[in-house]
């Protein structure tokens, strides 16, 4: 992100001499990005982080992809995966169901009321949607309070936890990149500031305030990770505690961008999604539709055409607000809608005619766009709404 902070106890020069009070020295690691040629942070350990007492197998939840064939747009209805499970023993880390994915990028969906275990994700960068609910990351750089809206940006191999508020659930989308997540290219300069005409800033980012130096023995942290077989779990268990940090520095650390902040870019006519993204990552985008003023062209239709985006899928994450292009198809809140390249999508029948003098449009979505298919995890199967790929036409199978 080239957005530089420090937060803690680091010496004047890098690479130099740490000591604590007691004479003895802080252990120095590097977490950069692109074998040194990419963003990186500087963190100060009390103790050697590389030491690690047993590793062992950790079972992952389901993993299991299956093609959308035969080819069909998808209405997945989220908030069925947490009906009559008990959202309070279950947590953010080892709760997620998988809906959709491709070799690129994984989407989940959990709905967690327990502190995580300590997590490490080694494949990629996680960005997580807050539905709803609020809570804290805690992080080897420090605690992050989450609440609703909030985008949560954790580095890959970021060691952190999950720890929901009490007595409501936090729910929690999931987009797991196998890349790094970044603000979208043509909003940065040649040197990462964000330049004017993005719709956001670095005002709106927010990083650690403080590291939290904790204290303790025989830690155990869960690492998702890559391996010739495919993705896999390890356990490691450390001889202290990985959130022994005093202090760090750099351009590599978790931050959170709620939602609320993005600033809408709109016309006299309709604008295409490419003007809603906020982030990026290999081979996928991440957009977000917020409540904003619609096309005031005297003759405009405010809804989106009919499109054939023939490279990409489509995933709409609804998560407030009444999205209009979407009125009696069955989609409401906690749905996701699925409209896969090679499939023609758009309004419901009666959406483009009823946008005609609409002025203002209060719905909330977030979007992710991928540039190879996308296959159906687990969590896809079992909160399907089959009847979706026949609305537009009122009418189904024979």
């Amino acid at each position: 992100m080239a957005y530089y902070r420090s937060v803690g106890d680091v010496p004047p020069k890098r690479h130099t001499q740490h000591r604590r009070e007691d004479g003895g020295l802080y252990y120095e690691e590097l977490m950069g990005e692109e074998g040194f040629f990419s963003d990186s942070s500087l963190l100060y350990h009390r103790y050697i982080p590389s030491a690690i007492v047993d590793a062992s197998p950790w079972e992952l939840p389901d993993q299991t992809l299956t093609a959308n064939h035969p080819l069909k747009p998808r209405h997945l209805k989220l908030h069925t995966l947490s009906e009559g499970q008990e959202w309070k023993s279950t947590d953010v880390v080892t709760g997620r169901r998988l809906v959709l994915g491709n070799a690129d990028v994984r989407i989940s969906y959990a709905v967690a009321g327990e502190t995580s275990p300590l997590y490490r994700n080694a494949i990629g960068d996680e960005c997580v949607y807050i539905e709803s609910g609020s809570g804290v990351v805690e992080t080897v750089f420090g605690a992050l309070p989450v609440r609703q809206g909030d985008y949560v940006i954790l580095p890959r191999a970021t060691t952190h936890r999950w720890v929901p508020e009490d007595g409501e659930p936090l729910r929690a989308y999931v987009i797991e990149a196998n890349s790094h997540i970044t603000p979208a290219r043509r909003y940065l300069s040649k040197f990462g500031q964000l330049l004017e005409h993005s719709p956001y800033c670095e005002r709106d980012l927010h990083g650690p305030q403080e590291t939290l130096a904790a204290d303790g023995e025989d830690v155990p942290v869960l690492v998702k990770h890559r391996t010739p077989q495919g993705i896999k779990g390890t356990r490691y268990v450390c001889p202290y505690h990985p959130f022994d940090v005093v202090g760090w520095d750099g351009c590599l650390y978790p931050y959170t961008f709620n939602v609320a902040d993005f600033e809408p870019i709109t016309g006299r006519v309709h604008q295409p999604p490419p003007v809603h993204q906020v982030f990026e990552g290999a081979n996928f985008v991440i957009c977000n539709f917020v409540p904003r003023k619609v096309d005031y062209h005297p003759l405009s239709i405010p809804v989106p055409y009919y499109h054939s985006n023939v490279d990409s899928d489509e995933v709409m994450f609804y998560c407030g607000g009444n999205y209009e292009a979407r009125k009696g198809s069955g989609i409401g809140q906690g749905s996701i809608s699925l409209h896969p390249g090679g499939h023609a999508h758009g309004p419901q029948p009666g959406a483009y005619e009823r946008s005609i003098g609409v002025e203002f449009f209060d719905e909330l979505a977030v979007m992710v766009d991928t540039f190879k298919p996308l296959e159906l995890g687990e969590g896809g199967f079992a909160s399907e709404d089959e009847g979706y790929a026949w609305t537009w036409s009122g009418r189904g199978p024979q």
